[in-house]
């Protein structure tokens, strides 16, 4: 399916008003990468995975940067305006009772830029490896907000040290923050789906 230049697939909740569940790949990955697995992490929920629209030698990503760690801010503003208007989108299509994020690397970092500008969409987000190098605005909209972070201790893309003050800044801003690590680097593991899935059945609404 497509919709606004996005592509994506979606897989229907159980029942009307059931939570949606956005889901973001990492670059390199595409709406596979997690669609499976996003059901067995929040049965019942109404999920989309969204393939990014940018391509960086062939891969797939959200936005453009301009080296490793370095972001082309101007894109990432246009492209968390397209991201945040689809989003909006389908929540007002679908009315569900609560709407998540879950994104990881790339995809983490283009749910948080979403965040930041349109709090007031999410209920909560999880977060894996995300690497935001830059100062967000403040955010009064992410007071009460759940946030899942999960990391690797020696993760050398996304650094720890970035991750603490990412969970900081959601801290500041009023939101409840959780962090999980692991020993590793940027790799996903086990341990952190089943954060994930904890997460989800505590903190959901309705």
């Amino acid at each position: 399916m497509s919709r606004d230049g996005y592509i994506y697939r979606e897989k229907i909740g159980n029942g009307a008003g059931a939570p949606l569940l956005f889901l973001f790949h990492g670059t390199g990955g595409d709406e596979d990468q997690f669609f499976d697995i996003g059901g067995e992490l929040f049965p019942g929920a109404h999920l989309i995975a969204v393939r990014g629209d940018v391509s960086e030698h062939g891969a797939l990503r959200y936005f453009k940067r301009t080296g490793e760690g370095r972001y082309d801010m101007a894109d990432l503003v246009r492209r968390t305006d397209s991201m945040a208007a689809f989003i909006a989108a389908h929540v007002g299509e679908k009315q569900p009772s609560a709407v998540y994020g879950l994104g990881y690397s790339n995809g983490a970092n283009i749910l948080a830029s979403v965040l930041f500008e349109k709090p007031e969409v999410f209920n909560g987000a999880v977060l894996m490896h995300p690497l935001i190098p830059f100062d967000p605005p403040a955010a009064a909209g992410l007071k009460g907000k759940h946030v899942l972070i999960t990391a690797g201790r020696h993760d050398p893309i996304a650094p720890a040290e970035g991750t603490q003050r990412l969970a900081s800044y959601f801290e500041k801003q009023g939101a409840v923050v959780e962090t999980h690590w692991h020993p590793g680097g940027h790799e996903l593991r086990q341990e952190e789906f089943a954060a994930a899935q904890a997460f989800f059945a505590r903190t959901t609404v309705g």
